[in-house]
């Protein structure tokens, strides 16, 4: 059985695509990456083809995390066809994927910091207008999420 994850910001520039290769790193580590497939992308079309943003990869980087071959892609119905567990970064985006989900969506929607452990909140805030430390925080915070909901996925495997 595989499981495959979709996790979704606004721009796909930020948030989502630190989940993904987050994720992506504890999966590896796990040795499940043959049996759990992770993409991320934004509810919005702006930064279609755009790598990741800059203060985004070098937060990353100072922790051991490469997303150089990231670009942006914007969400489509046809995700809910392809992925089992659709995780938005924060209640704006949430909504937007409720407003799109197909009737017969049968896999997971929700908030990825619903996985947190030790998270005191649900949303992971955008860095983009703030400073430096801001990237940091969702670092944290996806690092939190990353591990709850990887111990979840292993128990559907």
């Amino acid at each position: 059985m595989t499981v495959s994850v979709l996790f979704v910001c606004l721009g796909n520039i930020c948030r989502s695509p630190t989940a993904e290769v987050v994720f992506r790193q504890r999966v590896q580590a796990a040795g499940l990456e043959d049996r759990i497939r992770i993409d991320s992308a934004g509810t919005g079309d702006w930064h279609i083809g755009k790598a990741p943003d800059p203060r985004t990869r070098s937060a990353a980087q100072r922790r051991g995390y490469q997303m150089d071959s990231l670009r942006a892609r914007q969400v489509s119905a046809r995700d809910f066809d392809d992925f089992d567990v659709v995780l938005a970064m924060d209640d704006a985006n949430l909504a937007d994927l409720q407003a799109m989900r197909p009737a017969q969506f049968g896999g997971v929607l929700g908030r990825f910091l619903d996985y947190a452990r030790h998270a005191s909140v649900r949303e992971v805030p955008d860095p983009y207008y703030g400073g430096e430390d801001g990237f940091d925080r969702v670092l944290d915070l996806i690092e939190d999420g990353a591990e709850g909901l990887l111990d979840s996925l292993r128990e559907r495997l």
